[in-house]
């Protein structure tokens, strides 16, 4: 929930002023709010390996559920990816994991990607349990899934433990988890589907870090917070993707 429309519209002008050449190994995606939308896929038109994506979707095609968004209509308005299950919704908006698969089930009905969001709080971390935990939000939220169907599906690990506690998670810790969900992965849809799903690393990645936490082999890219508001630090950052 940042920058004015004049703001938004400075910062993705300045992203494409300098953006490296993409292609389908490397993309870029660019979540804004939503009075953002129409302007950011006006603004991206014609540029290759850029997309844009909502930051969330409502569940219902339509009703009476006022200030929602609907997976339709953000289709409609041409949106191509959705983020479902960031921290923040989980943590503020109390949305559990079998809201989150009715989300889910709402954005690929209309044609929309993914990007799902995964990860454990410091009180999990400090007891051990990370891996059982992330594997079971995977679970209840995704394996009803099948293997077309989870073609469309982007994974964002977010380490909540280490993002505003002053606690920093290593490059060794992101391999780990990001190892472990494409195990868990494997064991539920397969080798072919574990190994395509792109696996994204969302715990205060930066540019001056960027490049070791992509090194790691199951680290695919990354969902960018603060660091995107800034087109340089963010260009940083696609660099390190680009060159890993």
């Amino acid at each position: 929930m940042n920058l004015n429309l004049e703001e938004g519209n400075k910062l993705i002008a300045a992203i494409l002023s300098k953006l490296p050449a993409l292609d389908e190994q490397h993309q870029v995606v660019i979540a804004p709010p939503f009075i953002h939308i129409a302007q950011a896929i006006q603004q991206t038109k014609g540029s290759a390996y850029i997309s844009v994506a909502a930051q969330t979707c409502h569940h219902e095609k339509s009703g009476a559920f006022t200030g929602e968004v609907s997976a339709p209509m953000l289709a409609n308005a041409g949106v191509q990816y959705v983020i479902i299950g960031h921290s923040e919704r989980r943590a503020y908006n109390h949305e559990d994991n079998a809201l989150l698969a009715a989300k889910t089930n709402a954005a690929l009905a209309n044609g929309l990607r993914v990007i799902f969001c995964c990860g454990e709080s410091l009180e999990i971390r400090d007891a051990g349990t990370q891996n059982e935990f992330v594997g079971n939000q995977l679970k209840e939220s995704l394996f009803h899934l099948d293997a077309a169907a989870m073609s469309n599906i982007v994974i964002a690990y977010e380490p909540i433990w280490a993002i505003g506690t002053g606690r920093t998670a290593s490059a060794e810790q992101a391999q780990e988890m990001h190892q472990h969900i494409r195990q868990v992965l494997q064991a539920q849809f397969g080798a072919d589907v574990a190994n395509n799903t792109s696996i994204l690393y969302g715990g205060s990645c930066k540019a001056s870090n960027a490049v070791e936490l992509f090194a790691g082999n199951d680290v695919d890219g990354g969902l960018i917070g603060g660091a995107a508001l800034i087109a340089d630090d963010f260009l940083g950052i696609i660099n390190a993707m680009i060159s890993a």
